[in-house]
């Protein structure tokens, strides 16, 4: 087992002693009724958060193909966990709810099955969960912080290597095996209507959608250019696919990638800086990963 599973697996322990600890001093679910026999009933929540917890993590690994992995970046780490609190509340409180009515409804009526006493316990499982959350996000706050510094100054790393082989002219090979395309090619982007906008690719900083027009932004005898043309940015996007250096970095934002001088993270968010305008580009979490994969095929 490799270290990632092992801490993994410990948060997961300590998790579940928080929750059951909690439930015995604020004895919810009518434990106040019984004697020496609560001891059992809280071993019993504590297997019952056990199997959850295996259960759920199958879940992940398996059917979402979300395996515990460092590599993959802070984002996927904190979108696998979000999905993880998600399927784990649901299921340990099913799992709990079933075993008030078959265990401990004899002592107390109101452990009888119903969709009341389900919402009941999911709520207290979903506070708790939502509180257990906030902690260990707490807890791990310096080496997600750390973790992105790392990742960011390694894509700018890539970044470098990449322009530095562009200046001499031998991007092409770098991205693809099959015949590259022409970054130095004029391409002429048409509107819908007679607006056109004529430029080399490699001249393209980025593009930006503004209302039922899409603000090309780009170099004009060493000058920054903006011109605007009636489209949508999804046309435009269609029009460059072949170049693999136009990537989309949020739904209202294509970037030449080419063209852009640094990357930032700011308040846990990715901003690329494109050069000779220095306007700041914001990456959506939805697009985050094309980016970096663009990068790593550099």
């Amino acid at each position: 087992m490799n270290n990632e599973k092992k801490e993994t697996l410990k948060v997961r322990f300590v998790s579940i002693s928080i929750v059951v600890l909690a439930i015995a001093i604020f004895k919810p679910f009518g434990l106040a009724v019984w004697q020496w026999e609560v001891y059992l009933h809280l071993a019993a929540f504590g297997l019952i958060g056990a199997i959850s917890c295996l259960v759920s993590e199958l879940i992940l690994a398996y059917l979402l193909r979300l395996p515990i992995s460092s590599q993959r970046g802070v984002e996927y780490i904190i979108r696998r966990n979000l999905w993880f609190q998600i399927i784990n509340t649901l299921l340990v409180s099913l799992l709990l709810c079933l075993y008030r009515h078959w265990a401990m409804s004899n002592n107390t009526v109101d452990n009888q099955l119903s969709w009341g006493n389900f919402f009941e316990t999911l709520i207290i499982i979903a506070f708790c969960s939502y509180l257990l959350g906030l902690y260990w996000r707490f807890k791990f706050r310096n080496r997600y912080l750390t973790a992105e510094l790392e990742e960011t100054r390694m894509m700018n790393e890539q970044l470098q290597k990449m322009q530095q082989m562009n200046n001499e002219t031998a991007v092409q090979k770098t991205i693809s095996t099959s015949p590259t395309p022409d970054y130095e090619t004029t391409i002429t982007l048409v509107g819908s209507t007679k607006d056109k906008v004529s430029l080399k690719v490699s001249d393209l900083l980025y593009l930006e959608s503004v209302g039922n027009y899409v603000k090309v932004c780009h170099l004009c005898n060493k000058e920054v250019r903006t011109d605007m043309i009636r489209s949508t940015l999804l046309q435009i996007e269609e029009m460059l696919h072949e170049y693999q250096l136009i990537a989309r970095c949020h739904r209202a934002f294509l970037v030449n990638l080419g063209q852009v001088a640094q990357i930032v993270n700011t308040n846990s968010s990715m901003q690329l800086i494109v050069k000779h305008c220095h306007d700041s580009l914001p990456v959506s979490r939805s697009n985050m990963s094309q980016i970096k994969n663009t990068f790593k095929s550099l």
